[in-house]
């Protein structure tokens, strides 16, 4: 049973939405095993929509893959083509026309290995001049961002533009976005070290922004430093309302996952306190569960709300953004398509969600897949 209260706090509130329950270690599992499933087609619409340029046919909802092979993040290019990484494969995937997982090639140095792999995905916003993706990966030594590039229906020209972000069986970390300001935001986790979340001379546990090039982005909070926010466990998602507000969703230990609101060179605490704790100095969640409800992952914004994706909590949560607050969290599909990694709002508005059973859990016929569905249909 959920039990929340509601905030209308500012942006900078300590107020939080909590749900009700017992302390889990959901978040601090690191075996997990992969599928050897193969990518198809598979489309279960009712009515019919208007199309976008390169997607699969919109529909009120519809299966656009199965059979993926421990995917991890969607992105899409300008014209609406959607592409997802597949991380102990270390492979770019092509979900569109028709031919789901269709491989763009493996992207070089991915050393795949607990929680680390092929993690984070994100287009360039200059795309249709230089045909840039930005990958997140773990490689031999270190998690670390490539630039590549996509040429036709192949990957070519591998850089390393950020290296050096701590490495582990667990917390990677791991999702790319570039915000509203055409920066490249990168998220990290402590890589099973605490003390990596509070040293601001450490690439772990932080929220990084960068330039195309890998250099700290100008206005960054700390000088000539990648580091945008620090005191984080493992942010999983991060997404931009339309006033510029900036979201980021981070699992928690035992305790409580976090909904946080992220603003510039603020700490969120970590490993000093787990959730909501009042202290000067640290930022408290705008929302926080039970890890047994959440281990929240992918997150976007879409109809005056934020989705998170959850893994153990099988759900996608839904939280109403009300002024400069947010209202009571809603849990939508509990159950229905199991654990949920990634959530994106497609080009043809609506919600594209990856799931994640064949990375942990219980396999299902077609595991794992790619749905897309309309906000009207998330329930």
């Amino acid at each position: 049973m959920v039990a929340a209260c509601t905030t209308s706090g500012g942006p900078a509130s300590d107020a939080a939405t909590a749900t009700s329950g017992g302390p889990s270690d959901a978040a601090t599992a690191t075996s997990e095993q992969p599928s050897t499933g193969t990518a198809t087609s598979e489309r279960a619409s009712t009515t019919s929509l208007p199309s976008t340029p390169g997607t699969t046919s919109v529909t009120t909802s519809s299966t656009v893959a199965t059979g993926l092979e421990v995917p991890w993040a969607i992105a899409f290019l300008p014209d609406g083509t959607a592409l997802a990484t597949l991380r102990d494969r270390g492979e770019v995937v092509r979900l569109t026309g028709g031919q789901a997982g269709r491989s763009l090639g493996r992207v070089p140095g991915v050393t795949p290995g607990g929680e680390g792999g092929l993690l984070g995905l994100a287009v360039s916003p200059t795309f249709a001049r230089d045909h840039h993706l930005f990958v997140y990966l773990t490689a031999a030594g270190d998690n670390r961002v490539l630039r590549v590039t996509l040429d036709g229906d192949r990957l070519t020209d591998s850089r390393a533009i950020l290296t050096g972000i701590p490495k582990a069986g667990r917390h990677n970390g791991g999702r790319l976005a570039f915000g509203p300001d055409g920066y490249l935001y990168v998220t990290t986790g402590d890589a099973g070290e605490t003390a990596h979340a509070q040293d601001r001379g450490s690439l772990g546990g932080k929220i990084l922004r960068v330039t195309q090039e890998g250099r700290p982005a100008p206005g960054n909070p700390f000088g000539d430093s990648p580091v945008w926010t620090y005191g984080h466990r493992n942010v999983q998602g991060i997404a931009w309302a339309p006033d510029g507000r900036m979201y980021a969703s981070e699992f928690g230990q035992d305790t409580w996952d976090e909904l946080n609101l992220i603003q510039p060179g603020r700490n969120y605490g970590w490993p000093t306190v787990e959730g909501r704790a009042g202290r000067v100095g640290l930022v408290d969640p705008l929302v926080q569960w039970p890890t047994s409800e959440a281990s929240p992952s992918g997150v976007a914004v879409a109809g005056g709300a934020v989705y998170l994706a959850a893994l153990r909590g099988e759900s996608l949560w839904r939280v109403p953004l009300q002024g400069n607050g947010v209202g009571r969290p809603e849990r939508l599909l509990h159950g229905r398509y199991g654990r949920l990694r990634d959530v994106v709002l497609g080009p043809d508005h609506r919600l594209w969600l990856l799931t994640s059973n064949t990375f942990r859990g219980d396999p299902r016929p077609g595991d794992d897949h790619v749905l897309a569905l309309p906000l009207s249909a998330v329930r």
